[in-house]
């Protein structure tokens, strides 16, 4: 039962009609017995900006998730960021401090690492594709390299975000071998880091007839659960990993973000 006691949380993304998040989170606020809710809010980029301020000064605001097409805009306007979402420019989670300041992380390049171990798929030493250089796949970035891969490739719309994306992934793990292109043969795992499969009429982020028979296929986009891309890998014969494994293996985590005070670095 909500009442005035009860810890506000929101989801910001647009559209919001597909998010999964709040379904999944309050089910472990009522299983864990924690006196929150988490709302779904459609918001527009224009409205951003002044929707995080107005939330900042409710006391009983608690904290936000964020997902399309917010993650790369929300770290301008946090007051302080962990550090790596600092260094992949993304923010997928925020928790309102006491004196009504902002602090930002970015928890899904943790959750799709995780979700793939907890899949039983070994990462180190794994040749990677990846199509997306935004928040998520920034993360994601981070996240692999930080398990060892061998090769990370970036192919996105604007090359040079994904050279900018390598050059930051590049300082902090000299020994991967890196490139910007958008040919996904020759990899271990295909990702989808992409917004693209929301919609039915979306192109593929990749072709999947021009992977090895081998490659595993890995999505970030949680609904529909099977997108057109995984569709395509498993017409293919392809082994597939839906979006909604990253969002299990990060509940956890995120409750404890959003409903805890906790150490920030």
């Amino acid at each position: 039962m909500i009442t005035g006691h009860t810890k506000t949380l929101a989801i910001l993304a647009d559209p919001v009609t597909h998010v999964r998040t709040p379904q999944a989170l309050n089910a472990r606020f009522e299983a864990d017995g924690v006196d929150a809710v988490l709302v779904p809010l459609e918001v527009p980029s224009a409205a951003l900006e002044p929707m995080l301020k107005g939330l900042a000064g409710a006391r009983n605001f608690a904290g936000a998730v964020v997902t399309v097409p917010h993650k790369t805009a929300v770290p301008a306007l946090c007051d302080a960021l962990s550090a790596r979402a600092a260094a992949a420019q993304s923010v997928n989670v925020i928790r309102r401090r006491s004196d009504g300041s902002l602090y930002g992380d970015i928890l899904d390049g943790e959750g799709f690492a995780r979700g793939l171990e907890q899949a039983g798929v070994t990462l180190f030493g794994k040749r990677v594709f990846l199509a997306g250089a935004g928040g998520a796949a920034s993360a994601i970035a981070f996240a692999l390299t930080e398990r060892g891969i061998s090769a990370l490739t970036v192919a996105n719309r604007s090359i040079e975000k994904a050279e900018a994306l390598i050059a930051r992934l590049a300082v902090h793990f000299p020994d991967v071998e890196f490139a910007a292109a958008t040919d996904p043969a020759g990899h271990d795992i295909a990702i989808n880091g992409t917004s693209l499969g929301l919609k039915p009429e979306d192109v593929l982020p990749f072709d999947p007839d021009t992977l090895d028979p081998d490659t595993l296929v890995a999505e970030v986009i949680m609904q529909p659960e099977i997108t057109p891309l995984l569709h395509a890998a498993e017409a293919r014969g392809l082994m597939i990993h839906p979006g909604h494994h990253m969002l299990e293996a990060q509940l956890t985590e995120m409750l404890r973000f959003l409903t805890h005070e906790e150490d920030e670095q």
